[in-house]
């Protein structure tokens, strides 16, 4: 009876400890916030949001069919999985982002689906990950070597952050804490501003937009935001802001922001609507198929560039953080052998390299070739 007793206690000691540091856990202010006053009233009011939850166009399960979570939990964190990190550290550069010309359009990508672009004159800043890592636990999904040469320091006054989504790996609380004095206006999808609020962003700063609504930001120069197929959520919170993509026209061109997304008949409507495409920016890597309908295999970025009408593909989501079980390179590799059928100009840049969207010959290297 005593050794019971004993036991039982210590079962109750420890259950009471994995409560508490869950409570803590939750607690962090990297979670953010969940929508709560007159922000959650204009989400129940969207036509996306039912029951609780925003919805994808078309009915949007987390598992393929003919997969289970037993399956992908083995073969992602178990099974072994070649070359899921690379021996190398990848190549990048350091381009000098404050004195790049602000009357030429350009791009340059931090690695997985950051980047930084000039258009007509303004300065846009897309999902900033510079912490090193895409998870809320110390130390876990961290960084490739080699691909966080970048920081917030780095970055010359920002004129719009847009955020596709609220993952950790597209919403970094570290990178969006440090940019605070930086950011002219953040653009989001409904609720989104609800963590920007908590860390600190003034209202003015926030624009919430739901799917199919615009901003204009300049003569000539407007947002609008389109559907995505994914899902969001931190914590334990799922689905309680909305996830887009986005399609910015410029006088001179128009650039699609692809965010997160399975493939869905929202790239064709998009492509009816906006194209022909100069730039579609679409996810390309942390795939497989048990989760086909969140994030685009490389042969569906590549149906997604024909329906959307797009000239040059930037393909992204890939070469910074290990998120799925395929190689670290599989990504840019499959795109590249792929298109050989289709022939999109395919935008390939090491992390660092200035991307000038006025050229359209401008070369890439396969500069992940050789690496180990």
């Amino acid at each position: 009876m005593k050794l019971l007793k004993r036991v039982m206690g210590i079962a109750i000691i420890l259950f009471a400890g994995l409560a508490l540091a869950g409570v803590l856990f939750l607690r962090q202010e990297k979670l953010g916030a969940s929508p709560s006053g007159e922000r959650l009233e204009r989400i129940r009011r969207s036509p996306h949001y039912r029951d609780g939850k925003f919805r994808n166009l078309t009915e949007t399960p987390l598992l393929s069919e003919g997969h289970g979570w037993l399956d992908v939990l083995y073969r992602n964190y178990v099974k072994p999985i070649p070359r899921h990190h690379p021996v190398d550290t990848l190549p990048s550069l350091k381009t000098d982002l404050q004195q790049l010309p602000a009357d030429r359009d350009q791009l340059v990508w931090f690695g997985h689906s950051s980047y930084f672009l000039q258009l007509a004159g303004k300065r846009i800043l897309v999902d900033p990950v510079f912490s090193g890592q895409a998870s809320p636990l110390p130390g876990t999904l961290k960084a490739f070597p080699g691909t966080d040469v970048y920081s917030v320091a780095d970055l010359p006054a920002i004129d719009y952050l847009f955020i596709s989504h609220d993952h950790y790996d597209h919403l970094d609380y570290e990178t969006i804490v440090a940019l605070r004095d930086k950011v002219g206006q953040v653009i989001c999808g409904l609720g989104v501003g609800s963590h920007f609020a908590r860390w600190g962003y003034p209202p003015e700063k926030i624009v919430e937009r739901d799917w199919y609504e615009s901003l204009t930001v300049d003569t000539g120069f407007t947002v609008y935001v389109e559907p995505a197929r994914h899902f969001s959520g931190r914590g334990i919170s799922s689905a309680n802001t909305l996830w887009a993509s986005y399609v910015v026209q410029t006088p001179s061109r128009t650039v699609y922001l692809g965010g997160d997304s399975g493939y869905d008949r929202h790239y064709a409507e998009i492509g009816a609507k906006y194209g022909p495409i100069d730039l579609a920016i679409l996810d390309n890597g942390q795939y497989d198929t048990a989760w086909r309908e969140v994030h685009n295999l490389p042969e569906d970025v590549l149906q997604a560039a024909q329906d959307l009408g797009a000239t040059s593909v930037l393909p992204v989501h890939s070469s910074k953080f290990p998120l799925a079980a395929h190689g670290w390179d599989e990504p840019l590799r499959r795109i590249t052998e792929l298109n050989a059928d289709h022939n999109f100009r395919l935008v390939t840049p090491m992390i660092g390299e200035v991307v000038y969207l006025d050229d359209g010959v401008q070369p890439f290297t396969r500069w992940w070739e050789g690496v180990r």
